[in-house]
C-alpha cells in the first residue's frame, strides 16, 4: 500500500517495522539513488511513501479526485479553474529529472502564474502542489540541505505506464481490503481521504468479486480467498513497536477494535498527532518514544495495562531491533 512519510524518520521507522535488517541508508537509497521508492502527496492528501513501479496506479486514482477544482477551494487559493489548470501546465512543463527546490519552480514558473500565485507556491504547506502530485506532474526529490526539491516524475523514473482513472480506483479499492479488510466503503473513504458516496459505486462494481463477512458484530467486504484466511487464523501474541503515524494505526477501522475509548486521546493527540504505540496481537496497548543520548538510545514505555513477563521480555527485543536500526544501543524504561 503506502507508507505515511510527513515525517521521514517516522516513515523510516515504520518500514523498520515491517523488514528485517533494513537500516536508514537503505530507505534512503532507494528513494533518492536506485529510485524504486518515491515520495508524494497521495493518500488524504498526505505525504507518503510508494513503490515507483506502483505510482502510475496511484496517480491515476488520485486523479479522479476533484477536491481541487471545488468553488470552495479555489475561492481559498484565489484562483479560478482556468487559473489552476494553467499552474497544473507550468508545473508540468518546468520540472524534468533535474530536482528543483521549491523557490526554484516557483521563480520558472512565476511568469506564467502572477505574483500571488508565486508567493503561495514559496509557503512550506504545499498548499498548491498537492493538486500537481495528484495529476502526477510532481514528486519529491532529494532533499538540498534543508531544502526540498521535486522532480517530474515519469522523467525521474524513466518508465510511467497510464492507467485508466477509474479502473485504478477499484484496484486501490480492492488493495485496501486485502491490506485493511473486511471493511465498508465508508471505512474506505475515511483512509483515502474523499466522500464515501463516490466509493459505493467502485464497491458495487466490485462486488461480484466481493464476500460480505461479519467479524464481532461488524459487517464488511473482503475478498474470498482473504476472508477464508482470516477466519482460520489463530489469536496473534506478537509484539510490536510503531512510529508515529503508522500505515496499521491510520487504517485501522473501526477504532474501537484497536484500543479502549479510554485511551484513545493518548494515541490521537492535538493538532492531528498520532502517537507510537505498543501493539500485542494487533491492538494498541501502550505508547512509547525513544530518546537518544550520550550513553544510547532510552525507550520509554507506557503501557495501558500491566504486561505479563514474556511481553516484557519481547518489549526489550523490539528496543534491541530498533538500537540496531538507529546504529547505537537501546535500553527500555517503563513510565
Amino acid at each position: 500500500m503506502a507508507v505515511h512519510a510527513q515525517v521521514q524518520s517516522a516513515a523510516e521507522l515504520s518500514l523498520w517495522a515491517r523488514v528485517e535488517d533494513i537500516t536508514p541508508d537503505d530507505v534512503r537509497g532507494a528513494l533518492w539513488l536506485r529510485r524504486s521508492l518515491v515520495r508524494t502527496w497521495s493518500v488524504r492528501g498526505t505525504l507518503h511513501l510508494h513503490r515507483a513501479s506502483e505510482l502510475p496506479l496511484y496517480v491515476a486514482a488520485l486523479s479522479t479526485n476533484r477536491r481541487w477544482w471545488t468553488g470552495a477551494w479555489l475561492k481559498y487559493v484565489g484562483l479560478d479553474a482556468k487559473g489552476l489548470e494553467s499552474l497544473l501546465k507550468a508545473i508540468r512543463g518546468a520540472l524534468s529529472d533535474r530536482p528543483m527546490t521549491r523557490e526554484e519552480l516557483a521563480e520558472k514558473i512565476a511568469p506564467k502564474v502572477g505574483p500571488q500565485v508565486r508567493k503561495e507556491l514559496g509557503s512550506g504547506w504545499g498548499t498548491l502542489l498537492k493538486p500537481a502530485a495528484f495529476q502526477g506532474a510532481l514528486i519529491s526529490g532529494p532533499p538540498r540541505g534543508q531544502n526540498v526539491t521535486f522532480v517530474r516524475p515519469e522523467r525521474w523514473l524513466r518508465s510511467w505506464k497510464a492507467v485508466d482513472g477509474d479502473e485504478a480506483m477499484g484496484e486501490v479499492y480492492r488493495r485496501y481490503l486485502r491490506t485493511f479488510g473486511p471493511a465498508t466503503h465508508q471505512e474506505f473513504a475515511a483512509w483515502w481521504g474523499d466522500q464515501p458516496g463516490r466509493f459505493k459505486e467502485a464497491r458495487l462494481r466490485l462486488e461480484e468479486g466481493l464476500e460480505r463477512v461479519s467479524i464481532d458484530g461488524q459487517k464488511g467486504w473482503a475478498v474470498p480467498s482473504d476472508a477464508r484466511k482470516v477466519a482460520a487464523l489463530e489469536p496473534s501474541t506478537s509484539v510490536r513497536l510503531i512510529p508515529h503515524f503508522d500505515s496499521y494505526i491510520m487504517g485501522f477501522r473501526p477504532r474501537e477494535q484497536l484500543h479502549e475509548k479510554r485511551v484513545a486521546s493518548r494515541i490521537f493527540r492535538t493538532a492531528g498527532w498520532v502517537t507510537p504505540v505498543v501493539l500485542i496481537g494487533g491492538r494498541a496497548e501502550g505508547v512509547w518514544g525513544y530518546e537518544r543520548g550520550p550513553r544510547g538510545i532510552e525507550v520509554l514505555v507506557e503501557p495501558f495495562r500491566r504486561l505479563s513477563t514474556s511481553e516484557r521480555k519481547a518489549v526489550a527485543e523490539e528496543t534491541d531491533r530498533l538500537g540496531r536500526f538507529l546504529d547505537a544501543p537501546a535500553k527500555v524504561r517503563y513510565a
